[in-house]
């Protein structure tokens, strides 16, 4: 069966997951995130209009998770949540980005972060990008800023672009692409019966290592009825060193 990269002292297992506000198989998911494994969890399309810290509380309940960053008004539906005992929260924060008339609100989930026992601060921002291309290739640009809060940084969620697009193309000239830097698993996120495209990603900066990254089929817990079932993307997973 796949197995990712080996676990150690300075390596995070990260994984982003776009939930659909988790309307689909709820156990189903959680099951699928339990079976990762991840020190951190990127969510993109958490709750956001009825009981929004609660349904956060209830995804980190089930998973074995905490709530670190998002989950509110001000990161419009992503979430950030850690394994606990994984890493030091530092600081949050979230931010709300400019909203185009009659198109969805959007945000940044973003946390300062920092390794037990010490070492380099780094940031973690789960985002989920607009449809509209305009709109989009904006809020990559002010991804590139979020990343000024620390030195070393991840980026992961649903960015609605192929990597051929502009503001895939503008990340990628900056960070690295985590499956193309280290692939490992499957290549394509959306739709899980039907793989076909790759939008959902995880990038980080120079200066962390990329041992692995890309969709978990095969690994052992995850099967492929609750990747269909938990909602409308598939996971990618990453394994991470951290400097």
């Amino acid at each position: 069966m796949l197995q990712p990269p080996s676990s150690g002292p300075r390596r995070l297992r990260l994984l982003s997951y776009n939930v659909r506000s988790l309307r689909d198989d709820r156990r189903a998911l959680a099951r699928v995130i339990r079976a990762c494994g991840p020190d951190l969890v990127c969510v993109q399309e958490s709750p956001r209009y009825w009981r929004p810290g609660g349904q956060a509380a209830w995804l980190a309940r089930s998973t074995g998770t905490t709530v670190l960053a998002g989950g509110g008004r001000t990161a419009a539906g992503p979430l950030l949540l850690g394994r606990p005992g994984a890493v030091d929260l530092l600081g949050v924060h979230d931010r709300l980005l400019p909203k185009t008339r009659g198109l969805h609100a959007r945000g940044f989930a973003t946390a300062l972060l920092r390794l037990p026992g010490g070492g380099t601060p780094f940031s973690v921002t789960s985002c989920h990008l607009s449809l509209d291309p305009e709109e989009r290739y904006g809020q990559f640009e002010l991804l590139l800023d979020q990343l000024a809060i620390a030195e070393l940084g991840v980026v992961a969620g649903d960015f609605n672009e192929h990597p051929d697009g502009p503001g895939w193309g503008l990340l990628a000239s900056r960070l690295q692409d985590g499956h193309v830097a280290a692939p490992w698993g499957g290549e394509f996120t959306s739709v899980p019966e039907r793989p076909y495209q790759r939008i959902d990603a995880v990038f980080a900066t120079p200066g962390i290592t990329v041992l692995g990254c890309g969709v978990p089929h095969g690994l052992p817990g995850v099967t492929e009825a609750d990747l269909r079932a938990a909602t409308d993307h598939l996971p990618v997973m990453a394994v991470l060193e951290v400097p």
